[in-house]
């Protein structure tokens, strides 16, 4: 199956459902964004470290599978040339209501974040990569990619799951809050799910979801040239796993000036 379709139209319905990474920021908060006062959410707990990106004004910023509302419309709003590709309509729409409420000039682009061949090389000084690479099968092109588009001396910050989260049967760990260890790493929707379920969540238009090695994740960034410079864990809200231990990482890489 078509996964970048099937997940474009499943992050449309998410939209629709209102899950909390498509509600656009508000008011108040570009507001704040205008005065400086910006601060990027990793997860759903810390906040992205101000310095990792430094003095942001008239730099040009990639919010990669980033639409909703939330990072660009900041970004922008606090002096950046911000481009915010995401493979979701819907995800670009809540973008473009936050650009037209708040007269913000940002650029919006549909498409894979395997493929930027829209933009030039260097094209970039910071990519702000969502927490999304789990909805693609393979990573090492997005790596090549956002290296080719990051200028010398750019920044690539990208949020992701550590892959222990794809351990665990997820109906027992959602329904019954118990820690089942059930799947293999690296983890494919596609591949490990029972047929039942799968079929189920194609049906019901769900997305689709990949767990990624930590080799894929961290390798796969220093193998397409970057020096990784930071490296950050959260944990989330109301999770059993995070009472545990940490489970989002979120890391700062660079494109050296060679």
């Amino acid at each position: 199956m078509d996964i970048i379709q099937h997940n474009s139209r499943a992050w449309d319905r998410e939209v629709e459902l209102g899950n909390g990474a498509t509600v656009p920021v508000s008011p108040q908060d570009i507001a704040e964004a205008r005065k400086g006062n910006w601060r990027l959410q990793m997860s759903s707990d810390k906040r992205l470290p101000k310095e990792w990106m430094g003095d942001i004004h008239n730099k040009n910023i990639l919010c990669l599978a980033a639409g909703g509302g939330q990072q660009g419309p900041l970004l922008s709003a606090a002096g950046a040339n911000v481009v915010v590709f995401d493979n979701s309509p819907a995800q670009l729409a809540q973008d473009a209501k936050v650009a037209a409420r708040e007269n913000l000039n940002m650029r919006l682009e549909q498409g894979d974040m395997r493929d930027l061949s829209i933009f030039d090389d260097n094209a970039f000084d910071i990519i702000y990569l969502g927490f999304a690479n789990h909805f693609i099968e393979e990573l090492s092109q997005v790596w090549k990619e956002c290296y080719r588009v990051l200028c010398k001396g750019g920044i690539l910050i990208s949020t992701f799951w550590n892959p222990i989260n794809y351990l665990f049967d997820y109906d027992e760990w959602d329904q019954n809050n118990n820690l089942v260890i059930r799947y293999s790493i690296p983890y494919s929707d596609l591949t490990q799910l029972p047929k039942e379920q799968l079929a189920s969540h194609i049906c019901t238009h769900e997305p689709l979801e990949f767990g990624h090695t930590l080799e894929s994740q961290i390798g796969g960034q220093i193998a397409a040239g970057f020096l990784i410079a930071g490296f950050i864990e959260d944990s989330l809200e109301n999770d059993i796993l995070s009472e545990y231990m940490n489970t989002v990482i979120t890391t700062r890489a660079l494109k050296l000036m060679l």
